[in-house]
């Protein structure tokens, strides 16, 4: 069986900086994956790599065993009909209600009509524990916790077989996040979809992993399960996951 997605020496260079330098990464279907690393690491590239935002210099990518790394116009857009992503941010359009925000692909990408599209948009918010009263409202009348929900009913909506969680947790006190955590295990479980998270933050890695990879040098230094990342043996992974400032990481600092 192919895995899901697999990056086999995937680089990207912007002039003289190396991002990816030789990433070689695979994430078996229904599994979730955690790529951890600092700012900076090249984690956002790698996913933009993936959905064909960038175009690696060198390398492969192939999803479901089918090489999409230099894919474009309706091939491109077929493939990334298998994709939701949840945004750092959130990432909702101001302009639009909440349940259009969560239905903006069924309409805008799939055609779909307003009113099924609706529909489908208040039971995945209800999927995420919002009543259908949000579904009425701005964005900007949420808070930080509710808009991540949001962003995470929208990455449900088309029910994908992959999803992206960039930074999810981002912004969000130590409560809210372990409710974002233990919503992403339970939606990814119910649509039974792969997972693929980038995140700084280990609390939430290790919540919601199968397994962790480390980004750091523009490669993948480690991965395994997650149960074994505090025994990695790699000085870089024990310095990043317990947030020692000693270490062989050494962080850039203007004075």
């Amino acid at each position: 069986m192919n895995p899901k997605i697999q990056l086999i020496g995937v680089k990207k260079h912007f002039g003289a900086k190396k991002v990816l330098d030789g990433v070689d990464l695979t994430i078996e279907k229904n599994s979730s994956l955690v790529v951890i690393g600092g700012s900076g690491t090249g984690k956002s590239v790698m996913i933009k790599c993936v959905l064909g935002i960038l175009r690696p210099d060198e390398g492969t990518i192939l999803v479901d065993g089918e090489d999409v790394t230099h894919l474009s116009g309706a091939a491109r857009d077929k493939v990334m009909t298998k994709f939701g992503m949840l945004f750092q941010g959130g990432a909702l359009f101001d302009s639009l209600l909440v349940w259009e925000n969560v239905a903006f692909g069924l309409i805008q990408g799939r055609g779909m009509k307003r009113a099924e599209a609706r529909d489908i948009a208040i039971s995945k918010l209800a999927k995420v524990g919002l009543p259908e009263d949000v579904a009425y409202l701005s964005p900007s009348e949420l808070s930080g916790g509710m808009q991540k929900r949001v962003g995470l009913a929208r990455a449900i909506a088309a029910n994908p077989e992959i999803i992206f969680f960039d930074e999810p947790t981002t912004g969000l006190d130590p409560i809210m996040a372990d409710v974002i955590n233990e919503l992403i295990v339970s939606t990814v479980r119910d649509v039974g979809a792969t997972a693929l998270s980038i995140t700084h933050d280990m609390v939430s890695a290790r919540k919601i992993s199968d397994r962790i990879a480390m980004l750091y040098g523009g490669k993948i230094i480690w991965q395994g399960p997650t149960g074994e990342i505090d025994r990695s043996g790699n000085p870089y992974v024990d310095q990043f996951i317990h947030g020692r400032a000693d270490g062989p990481i050494r962080m850039a600092v203007k004075a």
